[in-house]
């Protein structure tokens, strides 16, 4: 039989010799190590080979997933095999630049073999591989995985990146671009001669630069081998700031929570005259719509058997006045945790552009707040690119936002407050993936943020009631730290590649466009900090100081501010998270 099938022989003998295993500890030998695991152990029984495997159990919002990135080689095929045995059981790589890749099994009583194959990009040197269950399935295990083809040791750093260019150039920003450099896994922007950030993609925006100043802007391009010469200069001038009183106005950094206005809890009631000075955007919560599916936004105010003290529906209004009069911002929050809304069709669309332009009426407020949690926002099957959505209830929102913008102009203030799960989350998982079994809703805000970014003035996404999140050093984050606020702010300062698509970046925000979501006291919701670590994590974004583990990829002392669920929550914590703000800003 070896003589009849030489050539084939001859093939696989050499393909052993240049193949290697890139995965480490594939069988669980030594631990966990280098594996990060949000809900991961080994144990000695049952295994498929050796003496341990990994036994996993997701629990709530958490799949349970266990990964480790790797060092592959360009333009290469690997095959990515294990052995898994549960319900629901996935193994997968991302990062691939090209299609990333997962398989799994609905049912595997006693071990079963999960494999799959992918080509590495024209630039890409390291992958991630995982292996995750799915929701409330209870627990899977997971052995003896290897990811088999090409070593991926790199010898020298990438070629000097060529292509610089600048794009869009405001009074305190410049965006570059450049063309991608095979074997680049980053790039480092300079400015006037000194690095000011890092990019995973081939575009950046440099923020916090001063009016009518000439700027000179160079790239490398870096690998594990180091990194290049700089390329050639690129030079821009910023315009002078517009001072015709049309901007949103906000303070450099501001603080922004929420008042219940429409409900009562354990926090007690607020007045809008009590709030002290120090809120610069106050969001009423909240406006919700008379169904799902309706569009129509309704804003009821809390009633006195509810709200005992509440005040009139005059002095209310008059309240809201004399806070802007101050320079305060006044807005309308939409959706929170029951106020699901979903604008399925354009007449729904239609509606919502009406029944909120009714309320910023009645009411004389600055602008609109977007809190749709749940299920309010999912993207259909095969709506995979975030800059071209096409499911409804996502271009009807955009659509229905776009109008509003337009109706009032440039003084209209637009803010988003999403959870983690439909942003960050995009990093690793983006809808339901090209194959299929993700949770529809994963990174579901990305194409708003993205279609909305130059009528956006902040986002403030929710570090709160979180499960862990893969921040952009490939390692899970958790709540209860200034490390979780830190990684989840970078991201959105850095932007990152959706679902590990390196040609599919979503890119940063400006810093002035940022503020951090925090729970205002233990009883507000899980993931409450203490000052300290509110302090450290403004130093380490704003001054690159008193940070953590988390590697941030820049310095942003014009980071707009925080955000805190809620006024009311506050108070009844002695005005703790207030005071943090006030202390750290002046």
């Amino acid at each position: 039989m070896a003589l009849a099938v030489p050539g084939s022989a001859a093939l696989s003998s050499a393909a052993r010799a240049a193949d290697a295993d890139a995965a480490v500890n594939g069988g669980f030998e030594s631990g966990l190590s280098p594996w990060t695991c949000t809900a991961g152990t080994t144990v000695t029984s049952p295994v498929h080979g050796g003496a341990s495997a990994l036994r996993a159990t997701p629990e709530g919002s958490d799949n349970a997933q266990c990964a480790q990135t790797v060092n592959v080689r360009p333009n290469s095929q690997y095959t990515l095999a294990g052995y898994v045995r549960g319900s629901y059981v996935y193994l997968g790589a991302s990062g691939t630049g090209t299609t990333d890749v997962s398989t799994w099994t609905q049912s595997a009583p006693d071990w079963q073999k999960l494999a799959t194959t992918f080509t590495t990009g024209a630039n890409t040197t390291k992958v991630t591989i995982y292996t995750h269950g799915w929701y409330g399935t209870g627990a899977y295990y997971a052995d003896d995985i290897s990811l088999t083809g090409p070593g991926g040791t790199t010898t020298q750093p990438p070629t000097v990146p060529t292509g610089l260019r600048t794009g869009t150039v405001t009074a305190t920003s410049v965006a570059l671009s450049w063309t991608p450099v095979s074997g680049a896994t980053g790039y480092s922007v300079y400015r006037d001669g000194v690095k000011v950030q890092s990019a995973s993609g081939t575009s950046a925006t440099v923020s916090g630069l001063n009016p009518s100043t000439a700027y000179a802007f160079q790239i490398t391009a870096t690998n594990d081998a180091g990194e290049s010469a700089r390329s050639a200069t690129v030079t821009a001038t910023t315009p002078a700031r517009s001072d015709d009183g049309g901007s949103t106005e906000l303070p450099a950094h501001a603080l922004v929570g929420y008042l219940h206005a429409s409900f009562a809890n354990g926090s007690g009631y607020t007045r809008m005259a009590d709030v002290p000075d120090s809120w610069d955007v106050i969001d009423l919560a909240f406006g919700e719509p008379t169904s799902v599916t309706s569009g129509d936004i309704r804003f009821n105010r809390c009633p006195a058997s509810e709200c005992p003290g509440v005040e009139s529906d005059a002095d209310f209004k008059a309240a809201i006045k004399a806070k802007q009069a101050a320079g305060k911002k006044v807005l309308i929050s939409i959706g929170g945790q029951n106020g699901q809304v979903q604008l399925t069709t354009t007449a729904a669309r239609d509606a919502f552009v009406s029944s909120v332009s009714k309320i910023i009426d009645q009411y004389g407020l600055d602008g609109l707040d977007i809190d749709f949690e749940g299920h309010s926002l999912s993207l259909n099957t095969g709506d995979t690119d975030f800059k071209n959505p096409t499911t409804p209830v996502i271009v009807n929102l955009i659509s229905a936002l776009k109008t509003l913008k337009a109706k009032y102009g440039t003084k209209f203030v637009l803010t988003m407050a999403p959870e983690t799960f439909f942003v960050q989350n995009g990093y690793q998982f983006y809808g339901s993936g090209k194959w299929g079994g993700q949770d529809p809703r994963c990174g579901a805000y990305l194409p708003v943020i993205h279609a909305l970014r130059d009528d956006l003035t902040l986002l403030h996404v929710q570090d709160y009631n979180s499960g862990p999140i893969m921040g952009l050093d490939n390692q899970y984050h958790s709540m209860g730290g200034a490390d979780f606020h830190i990684a989840m702010t970078d991201m959105l300062l850095t932007g990152f590649p959706v679902a590990g698509d390196a040609n599919n970046v979503f890119p940063p925000l400006r810093p002035d466009q940022v503020a951090i979501g925090m729970p205002a006291s233990v009883n507000a919701g899980n993931g409450y900090v203490a000052p300290a670590e509110v302090t450290k994590t403004l130093d380490c974004l704003t001054k690159r100081t008193n940070c953590g583990s988390y590697p941030t990829h820049g310095t942003w002392p014009a980071l707009r501010g925080l955000m805190t669920w809620s006024v009311n929550w506050d108070r009844f914590a002695g005005w703790e998270f207030q005071r943090t703000f006030d202390s750290y800003f002046g």
